[in-house]
């Protein structure tokens, strides 16, 4: 499924439009403007994305299962239906101890100001 296969107007329930794969992170965009992406993910239990560092403030939503984040080396455990938000410049890490889904959003616009 790709930014296509949703439609607008009409209501989806996010957490049935990706599986869970094994040995797998898996990534789909529902929304990606030159502003700002919206993605929702899966991470099977041992999986995560290495560390890195990114310019914008990125809002992490847990959607199922539960999730690590580690901000700056500060460890966070998120369950389903907790949010965060990994602040611009940080390095952070997206673990996933047992399996989760989370929508991804990042906004790029604003930081001019």
């Amino acid at each position: 499924m790709n930014n296509l296969d949703i439609e607008k107007s009409k209501a989806v329930i996010m957490v049935e439009i990706i599986e869970y794969e094994p040995h797998s992170v898996v990534s789909k965009t529902i929304i990606n403007k030159t502003t700002g992406n919206v993605s929702v993910m899966s991470f099977d239990i041992g999986e995560a994305l290495v560390e890195k560092i990114i310019p914008f403030d990125a809002f992490v939503q847990i959607i199922d299962g539960r999730a690590e984040i580690v901000i700056n080396g500060t460890s966070n455990l998120l369950e389903t239906g907790q949010s965060i938000i990994i602040p611009a410049h940080t390095s952070n890490i997206v673990k996933a101890n047992e399996r989760f889904k989370m929508i991804l959003t990042i906004i790029k616009s604003g930081y001019e100001q």
